[in-house]
């Protein structure tokens, strides 16, 4: 399910479930939090002692640590642009960021011992090291477990920010091992089984994801590093995926034109009545590894490749006229009666007709991790999904892609993922607080 255009328009389309926050409305989402998640009846409330928090390395005395400045980076051209993206505000860094050059996904599962309080000291632990590392500052030692000195060893000496972004979201098995069962979202479920899914499972899934984006493949690969460091003896990474973009980044490995028709990213967003506190600025993610059958991809003609995606390869444009931005007619006809866009076509199984307005605002990577066991290219694409609930977004969708899609048969999904990635964090605090310690 590459990026090209299978996701419609925002124009027009229905929301169900949560209502996703306006663009207005987003910088008020972190004052809309109460301190606690709902609760069902019964339910004894526990909270996380700050005592504990404490006492990992005196870590909420590094959490916080200042304001982000609004340092510069100079590119080789001349021109200039903000290396620092802000940590804190209503929605975490990374969620309506602009996407960055390089990317590093990846999933950890807690130990063996983890529990509720052992989790919130590792959110707090990473949130530190994330605030630091986005400012391009060394992680400060109280963060670092016994023996370590990595802090000596200079790796980001002379590096840039580069943009780095860390955002963090939480697996649906990470409620159960954390005693928090009950305050796990409804929109918050593993994803359905869909046809001619190959799915990998030491490669899908996991407890907390951390999506590391940056405009430095160095950048993204240290901060990696460091979170698996901070994380010793209490979380393991499950596994890692690493992507790129163009120069321009605009196309991708099938030389199509990627994030045609996204909606606004604030509509990934939730708030409103029966969102969770912890989740009020926030959204759901779902990740799929998408290896792209290359070598038979560039056998095929060029009206062929065209026909499967009802877009033209050149610019994007509709095969129905127009720019890549004009709306495509699906009541095109030929002369002869035939639809212009083939009724298996790739933007027709997509349209927002097709889907009752599904939401997803789709953020990817191209992946090439060399070749296979059979000399084919293990290479495609990292597709992210951002939206405001799974069930009505990227579900219903894919079910309607697997039944028929012309481009799907091109293409493998190999790997699959869904999180929910809280809102935004506050100076002082870290992510998920209030359904840590509610």
């Amino acid at each position: 399910m590459p990026e090209a255009d299978q996701q419609p328009d925002a124009t027009g389309s229905e929301e169900r479930g949560p209502r996703p926050v306006p663009a207005a409305d987003a910088d008020a989402c972190a004052e809309a939090a109460s301190p606690s998640p709902p609760r069902t009846p019964g339910e004894r409330r526990t909270r996380v002692s700050r005592r504990l928090l404490l006492g990992v390395g005196g870590l909420a005395t590094l959490v916080g640590g200042g304001a982000a400045t609004a340092a510069v980076l100079r590119g080789g051209d001349g021109s200039t642009g903000p290396a620092v993206v802000p940590f804190h505000g209503s929605s975490q860094a990374g969620v309506l960021t602009s996407r960055q050059s390089h990317v590093r996904l990846a999933a950890f599962d807690l130990g063996a011992r983890s529990d509720r309080g052992r989790a919130a000291a590792l959110l707090l632990r990473w949130t530190g090291a994330a605030e630091h590392l986005t400012r391009g500052e060394a992680v400060p030692p109280g963060l670092e477990p016994p023996g370590s000195r990595a802090v000596e060893t200079g790796a980001l000496a002379d590096t840039r920010p580069a943009r780095l972004t860390l955002t963090f979201g939480l697996g649906p098995s990470f409620f159960d091992r954390t005693g928090l069962a009950a305050a796990r979202p409804e929109a918050l479920a593993p994803l359905p089984a869909f046809p001619e899914d190959q799915l990998d499972p030491a490669r899908s899934d996991g407890d907390l994801l951390v999506q590391i984006g940056a405009d430095d493949a160095f950048v993204t690969a240290h901060a990696l590093r460091t979170l698996q460091r901070l994380a010793h003896g209490e979380a393991k990474l499950r596994w890692t995926m690493t992507g790129f973009t163009a120069a321009d980044g605009r196309r991708n490995l099938m030389g199509q034109i990627d994030g045609t028709n996204n909606p606004e990213p604030t509509r990934a967003l939730l708030s409103g009545e029966g969102v969770p506190p912890w989740l009020v600025g926030g959204s759901y993610v779902v990740i799929r590894r998408i290896r792209m059958l290359l070598d038979h991809w560039d056998t095929l003609p060029l009206p062929h490749r065209e026909q499967a995606l009802g877009r033209r390869a050149a610019d994007g444009a509709p095969l129905t006229g127009g720019t890549e931005r004009t709306s495509v007619d699906l009541a095109a006809v030929r002369p002869d009666g035939v639809p212009v866009i083939a009724a298996n076509a790739h933007i027709r199984l997509a349209a927002s007709a097709s889907n009752n307005g599904a939401t997803m605002v789709r953020r990817s990577w191209s992946y090439h991790d060399g070749l296979r066991a059979d000399g084919t290219p293990d290479a495609g694409l990292l597709f992210t999904a951002w939206q405001p609930d799974p069930r009505t977004g990227f579900i219903p969708v894919q079910q309607r892609l697997s039944r028929g899609d012309a481009l799907s048969r091109y293409l493998v999904h190999e790997t699959s993922a869904v999180f929910a990635v809280p809102g935004g964090i506050r100076s002082g605090g870290y992510v998920a607080q209030s359904l840590m310690e509610a």
